[in-house]
């Protein structure tokens, strides 16, 4: 009985250690999808702004709807306005003034947003806590402009 309980302790560990990885990787990548929504939702704001208030007003409209929309998600850290960068882009991609008039296209996208892995489940080692730093997250959403 004592060898059996012994056997299990050790394979528990294992699944233990498996599982804590599933739900940070898991994790991982329901930030990933909610700040891809996030951006997608920015993206369709600005494509339908009126081109006369685009630089006025199109480009903070787009950057708050990304924020409330990934910070709805309980993303954690909660996204900044400095981590959302809205652009307007030409025929062929290349980055434009919005204030020149209407773009061909828009992006809207998320810099400098990064998740550590062990926040929610921390790994332990037989010298404490492994860190295992932090997961670049960088999603973006590019669409036509249609106004």
């Amino acid at each position: 009985m004592g060898a059996v309980a012994v056997e299990f302790a050790f394979v528990l560990v294992i699944l233990l250690l498996i599982l804590a990885g599933m739900v940070e990787f898991g994790r991982t990548f329901w930030y990933a999808d909610a700040l891809t929504k996030a951006t997608r939702d920015g993206a369709r704001v600005m494509s339908s702004w009126p081109a006369a208030t685009l630089s006025t007003q199109g480009l903070g409209a787009a950057r708050t709807i990304t924020l409330g929309s990934a910070n709805a998600a309980n993303v954690s850290p909660p996204l900044a306005a400095g981590n959302v960068v809205v652009e307007c882009l030409s025929d062929g991609f290349g980055f434009i003034s919005c204030a020149d008039g209407a773009p061909a296209n828009v992006r809207v996208s998320i810099d400098g947003f990064t998740v550590n892995l062990g926040e929610w489940f921390p790994f332990i080692g037989t010298d404490g806590l492994i860190s295992f730093g932090g997961i670049a997250l960088a999603p973006h959403t590019t669409m036509r402009y249609m106004n």
